[in-house]
């Protein structure tokens, strides 16, 4: 007989605050919030003691816990193919260059995971710094918990609407509160992923948006589906013409947070 514990929790990095979801037998319940001021790309430290008080007052040992990290301690890059490289070490070295051509030399260790493509089409990579990692480690296995899963909440959310972009052309926009990334594909490849510092209002989301539709009408004549998710709208949800809304049905009644919407993404 297992030992392990049914629970499985699910805990949000956000940019200024942390939210932890529990799951059991087909059932979610928020557990909560908790803020803390914002002190840029390195506030992921405090995001973390934060998350340790959470996990203290809820979780039971032995659970699963899940992660999903802001776009604010994230970073992305796309790597293009090369017929050149044959090994995982090759691609991870590679994968490593064009970052360094993007973001310059880093100043820490990054983790870095790449999707899984057919030979020929270009990668998304995406990266979370090494500390970051080995510090949810230890809190995980100082509170007993075992840790499943890290991943940066570009890649839950695109996984939780991947049915509804299809397999052609697209834009895909998740705009967090203080930051957006943007996905985008052409025949179903990957043709460009950037992050982008700015809020979630109606008037930067068009902008946003509408810079983007201008820039890839300029070298394309095909139409551009637009779509967009924003889990910080929780109260009102973004009313951008032209775009199609990936919105999370069933959340619970009374809960008016954005990390919990961040939370329900994650399957």
């Amino acid at each position: 007989m297992s030992r392990l514990s049914p629970d499985r929790y699910i805990a949000v990095l956000g940019a200024s605050g942390v939210g932890l979801g529990q799951r059991r037998a087909g059932t979610s319940r928020w557990l909560g919030s908790v803020g803390f001021i914002d002190e840029g790309f390195h506030g992921w430290s405090v995001a973390l003691d934060t998350l340790d008080l959470l996990l203290a007052e809820h979780t039971t040992a032995s659970a699963r816990l899940d992660v999903v990290v802001s776009a604010h301690f994230s970073r992305f890059c796309l790597v293009p193919w090369s017929d050149q490289i044959n090994r995982p070490d090759e691609l991870q070295g590679f994968a490593r260059l064009c970052f360094e051509d993007l973001y310059g030399a880093p100043e820490q260790a990054w983790d870095l995971v790449l999707s899984a493509e057919a030979a020929g089409h270009d990668r998304i990579a995406a990266a979370l710094p090494q500390a970051l990692l080995e510090r949810l480690r230890g809190l995980a296995s100082n509170r007993g918990l075992r840790l499943s899963s890290v991943q940066p909440y570009l890649m839950a959310a695109f996984n939780r609407f991947d049915a509804q972009l299809g397999n052609g052309d697209f834009l895909f926009v998740v705009a967090e509160p203080l930051r957006s990334v943007l996905l985008l594909a052409r025949e179903g490849r990957w043709t460009a992923v950037r992050s982008v510092g700015g809020g979630d209002s109606d008037a930067a989301l068009a902008a946003l948006i509408g810079r983007e539709s201008q820039l890839q009408a300029s070298t394309s004549d095909q139409p551009l589906p637009l779509y967009l998710h924003a889990p910080g709208r929780v109260e009102a949800p973004p009313q951008v013409p032209g775009v199609t809304l990936c919105v999370l049905q069933d959340a619970a009644e009374g809960v008016r947070d954005s990390l919990y919407a961040m939370c329900r993404a994650v399957a």
